[in-house]
């Protein structure tokens, strides 16, 4: 894993309280994984009544997908839910592959959507199977969660357990009718992603390509303890990632697992009191921790911050660097689509639309000074924030909100830039 600190603004003027904004780049190893330790998938079905028919399906049939792409020496496992949990297939290794696809082949909707059971039932099939070295849960629901725990906060603290003891937990949302923030803060909690497929066959395309990065899986449980030092105290965390304040006052944000060739950008800002002495200061430390595949070993690549205290009139003089303003950009469209969420969640629909396009044409500005790595993810942000601004007008405002909160949360939590374009 390579992980670099780029910083907004290396100098800071003598006596004066200022900002220096941190971007965190992240790369995993290019190479794909030509030896891996047997991979634990555990998916967790909706079969509530309304998954009935062609969404019911589909699931299905992606699920008998992924069993013929797994290894017999992976772990795979289903449980479903509706007002109540069941096994259809125990978490284990595929030695009777036959055996597995009669079992999913068989799954028949029923019932109301008790999310939460099947949610423990899966966790606790994924951990006995996986005996905590590592897993994936896959949570796959069209609907609300109507029985059982149904605090959106109390659900996270579920999947957020579940992370220390080794599962990810992503989801996907099925549909129009599924409820996005709760599956979201779910993901969340469980640092996967949170997937959004209006139609069998984006939920199967979804679904295998998070098996291909399972498969390609090259260090899990990873995170990064960001430690600061007088007389720094406070830290901006882009995106609003996981993240806890530990009892040294450090903060640690979860990052969860990466897959080869994948390179995440994170955005911090420290706010600088005023330093009194001139010279080389340290103002923080980053400590990037992460768990290596296949041989479960751990890394942790340290980081420091450090700035250079300059008279004021020297510092005045300073520039900020491009590509960390183009970056602080592309974080600020990510709030504005946040703020177009909030809007339509209250029926501001064209509040929402001007949010987007706003916040597209402020992204547009960046294009030309933004640096050649930068200029593909820019351009596509900004075709995406005025597209979805356009239809936001005319479309179904629980399309909207689903495709506006899916791209946020990937953006902020999984970003990654083409594998070319990786330093």
């Amino acid at each position: 894993m390579h992980v670099a600190a780029h910083l907004d603004l290396d100098v800071v003027p003598l006596d004066e309280a200022d900002e220096v904004t941190v971007l965190l780049k992240i790369t995993a190893p290019r190479a794909p994984v030509t030896e891996r330790a047997p991979a634990t998938l555990q998916v967790v079905l909706d079969r509530s009544g309304s998954m009935r028919g062609h969404r019911l399906d589909g699931a299905k049939q992606a699920l008998l997908a992924l069993v013929d792409r797994l290894d017999p020496t992976d772990n795979f496992g289903v449980v479903t839910f509706e007002s109540s949990a069941r096994v259809e297939v125990a978490a284990g290794p595929l030695t009777d592959k036959q055996a597995v696809r009669r079992g999913v082949a068989a799954i028949a909707s029923a019932g109301s959507t008790d999310l939460s059971s099947g949610l423990l039932r899966g966790i606790q099939e994924t951990r006995r199977a996986s005996a905590d070295r590592g897993a994936t849960l896959l949570l796959i629901s069209d609907g609300h969660a109507n029985a059982g725990i149904v605090d959106h906060g109390l659900l996270a603290e579920i999947t957020r357990n579940a992370y220390g003891n080794g599962v990810v937990t992503t989801t996907l949302g099925y549909g129009l009718g599924y409820d996005e923030h709760l599956l979201a803060t779910v993901a969340d909690g469980g640092t996967g992603s949170a997937l959004f497929a209006e139609d069998p066959d984006t939920a199967a395309q979804l679904i295998a390509g998070e098996v291909d990065n399972l498969l390609a899986k090259v260090a899990q449980a990873a995170s990064v303890t960001i430690r600061m030092y007088h007389p720094v105290h406070a830290v901006q965390v882009f995106g609003h990632l996981p993240a806890s304040r530990l009892a040294d006052g450090s903060v640690m944000v979860e990052l969860g697992d990466f897959h080869a060739g994948e390179s995440r950008h994170h955005l911090l800002r420290f706010a600088v009191p005023g330093i009194a002495a001139l010279g080389l200061a340290t103002v923080a430390e980053l400590s990037f921790t992460y768990v290596e595949t296949p041989s479960l070993t751990t890394h942790t690549v340290t980081v420091p911050i450090a700035v250079n205290v300059v008279p004021g009139d020297q510092a005045a003089r300073r520039i900020t660097d491009p590509e960390i303003r183009t970056e602080l950009a592309f974080q600020q469209a990510q709030e504005a689509r946040r703020e177009a969420d909030k809007a339509l969640r209250r029926g501001g629909v064209e509040e929402a639309a001007a949010t987007l396009r706003e916040a597209g044409d402020k992204l547009e500005a960046h294009l030309s000074s933004a640096v050649p790595s930068q200029v593909k993810d820019l351009a596509e942000e900004v075709a995406k924030l005025r597209e979805l601004a356009e239809r936001a007008r005319w479309d179904d405002v629980r399309r909207i909100s689903k495709s506006n909160l899916e791209r946020w949360h990937l953006s902020t939590r999984k970003r990654r830039r083409n594998e070319d374009d990786v330093e």
